[in-house]
């Protein structure tokens, strides 16, 4: 009996600690730019995901907005340079931001190009960085306004993007459940891919093997202790789809991938 409350003590604790993290999945903020921001209360971090293109920079904002209003003057934004995600302070409309000190910590950098165009980058910071430039993340928040900009065409140096610009207004933020955080919430991007792919998981990755879509076994790759993003080397790979075998010493996930 003792053994079984200490069971059920420990899942509903493990569920706790699962539901201290919220995110507003995917959120499209053009037909080009995306971004999803993940907070999570237990280690007072946020974690942002930006989808743009890959031959310009792109740039977002927290905060409060309207639409029309333009960016916040003064306040924080982020903005990509082909280089890093940099942390500065809005100057004005086509104007150089004001670099701040840089309190995002680099976590992953995904070019998707030739197959999207597109580039995926992944950075994470504390809620509150003590820095008076930087906005502060509330986890109690229900919702969240987004304003971007990207440049109207290729180059990275800061210049008027004219009509390149938007908000996404109260977007909400959903609790991340068990299932959140389980192999099976894993993702595949690009996909479909003209190369090496990427493997994301919100729990740890063991192995991940690859099969023909009849069964085959094409081969396994071992991942890091404790890595939960891979970059598969799709060398080799005959175009075709494949199955994707996803595996740590708890679970086990089916994915699949297109290979063009």
């Amino acid at each position: 009996m003792k053994r079984k409350l200490l069971l059920v003590f420990c899942m509903f604790a493990s569920a706790l600690s699962f539901a201290q993290t919220k995110s507003t999945g995917e959120v499209n903020l053009s037909t080009n730019v995306k971004a999803t921001l993940e907070l999570n209360n237990t280690t007072t971090t946020a974690k942002l995901t930006l989808v743009g293109p890959n031959d310009r920079w792109f740039a977002l904002q927290f905060g409060s907005f309207s639409n029309g209003q333009g960016m916040m003057l003064g306040t924080d934004m982020v903005y990509w340079n082909n280089t890093t995600l940099v942390d500065c302070v809005q100057q004005g409309e086509g104007q150089v931001p004001d670099e701040d000190t840089n309190n995002w910590t680099f976590v992953s950098n995904t070019n998707n190009s030739p197959s999207t165009g597109l580039r995926t980058i992944v950075f994470t910071r504390p809620f509150n960085t003590g820095d008076a430039n930087d906005f502060v993340f509330n986890y109690n928040a229900t919702t969240i306004d987004f304003a971007w900009a990207r440049r109207s065409n290729a180059g990275y140096t800061i210049n008027n993007h004219g009509a390149n610009r938007g908000y996404v207004i109260n977007a909400p933020f959903t609790v991340l459940g068990v299932e959140d955080f389980s192999l099976n919430a894993s993702a595949v991007y690009p996909n479909p891919s003209k190369g090496n792919f990427t493997v994301t998981s919100k729990t740890t990755l063991e192995t991940i093997s690859i099969y023909t879509q009849t069964g085959a076994f094409v081969k396994t790759i071992t991942v890091g202790a404790g890595a939960t993003e891979v970059e598969v080397d799709a060398e080799g790979l005959a175009q075709g789809v494949y199955l994707l075998e996803l595996q740590n010493a708890s679970e086990k996930s089916w994915k699949k991938i297109i290979i063009n």
